[in-house]
Order: structure tokens, then sequence, then C-alpha cells
């Protein structure tokens, strides 16, 4: 009886292995159509007329920009919003913060075990580069630290070009992550890119709780 048991367990251990790989496996995978989607919706985008500098605030759940991180040969598709379609995609604007290149704090936040594992491997000093239709915008890290899921004053706005990435963390862990890794950067003064614009910004991000309630 205790062998059937024993037995019994083992099977069941390995098909909850099997689930979690292949929940793991569909995410990859969801993760990397979403992003060549919303790469052929950005081709689209950068080639139609430029609009002004205010209404830059992207289309609801579409691209908005390209980040790029040299050294770890990253260049990924932004979306607008951080719900749990949106991050699918790639890495999400938070709403009611500035928008890239803006004057205040542009949050964007991404998930830990796809689009922003590579997270794991910046440090102080690399070079974030943003497109959006306005133009290339430089940025410098300047700190990375780890916070308890219930802060928010790192999403609050700054008085300068701030540029804030936000994932889950420990970036290995199985279930709801209990903090977050934050990566904070400021724009190059004389980096490449068009004159910093200014949009209007909030300090109390819209979507925050659903962004929290659904990333991983």
């Amino acid at each position: 009886m205790r062998n059937r048991i024993l037995t019994a367990l083992r099977w069941l251990s390995v098909a909850v292995g099997l689930l979690l790989i292949a929940a793991g496996l569909r995410e990859v995978i969801e993760s990397r159509m979403g992003q060549t989607e919303v790469a052929d919706a950005w081709e689209q985008l950068s080639e139609a007329p430029e609009q002004p500098a205010e209404k830059q605030t992207g289309p609801a759940h579409g691209p908005i920009a390209r980040l790029s991180i040299p050294r770890l040969h990253t260049d990924l598709s932004v979306v607008s919003g951080t719900g749990k379609s949106d991050l699918r995609k790639g890495p999400g604007h938070l709403r009611g913060t500035a928008f890239p290149g803006a004057f205040g704090n542009s949050v964007i936040a991404g998930h830990r075990d796809t689009h922003f594992r590579v997270l794991k491997d910046i440090r102080v000093g690399d070079r974030i580069i943003i497109q959006t239709s306005q133009g290339h915008f430089a940025y410098d890290v300047k700190r990375t630290l780890v916070v308890p899921a219930t802060d928010r004053a790192v999403l609050l706005s700054t008085s300068e070009p701030t540029l804030t990435l936000v994932t889950c963390f420990p970036f290995y862990y199985v279930g709801p992550a209990p903090k977050r890794y934050i990566v904070q950067a400021k724009l190059v003064p004389d980096g490449p890119g068009l004159p910093i614009v200014r949009v209007a910004s909030s300090d109390a991000p819209a979507d925050l709780k659903q962004r929290e309630s659904h990333q991983q």
C-alpha cells in the first residue's frame, strides 16, 4: 500500500512538473509572437506622418516606442498599457506617467520571465535608447534597486527626464514574486535625438493596480 502511494506521488510530481514546463513554454512562445506582431505594427506607425508632441501618448494597447540596450544586445517594442494582454506582447508604458523623452518619470513595466529577464544583467552606466516618433532619446542607468511590491515611490513624477524600468523579483521565483526590481536612468542631455518634449504626466498612474495584479 505504501509503495503504491509513493508511486502515485512520484507520478503526480512528474505531472505537475510537466504542466509547469508547458506553461512556461507557452508564455515564451506567446511573448515572442507578441513582439513580432508589435514590431510589425511599429514599422507601420513609424512610416506614418509625424504627430505634434502633445499627441504622443501612443495608440491604446499598440506600439509606442522601441527600447534598446546596446551592451545587452536587446531591442524590444514597447506597447501602451500594462494590462495582462499588453505585457504578453512586450514591455508596457504605464499610463499616467510621462511619455518617453518628456520631462517627468516615464515608467515601463515588463515580465521578469520573458521580455525583461534581461534586466538581471543590466549595470549602472549602461546606455538605454528609446526611439519614439519624436526621435531617439538616450538614457544612462544611474541605479538599480529592489523594493516591496507595494512601494510606489519609484513611480512618482520627477523634476527631470527619467526612465524607470520595472519587473518582478526575484527573477527565478515560482508564483507571484513578492518584490520589484527597479532600473532608473536619466536622460543624456547631449545624447541622440530631438530636444526634450514636454508631455503631461500624472503622479498617480491610472493602471498601477492592474499592473500589480497581472505582472508575475
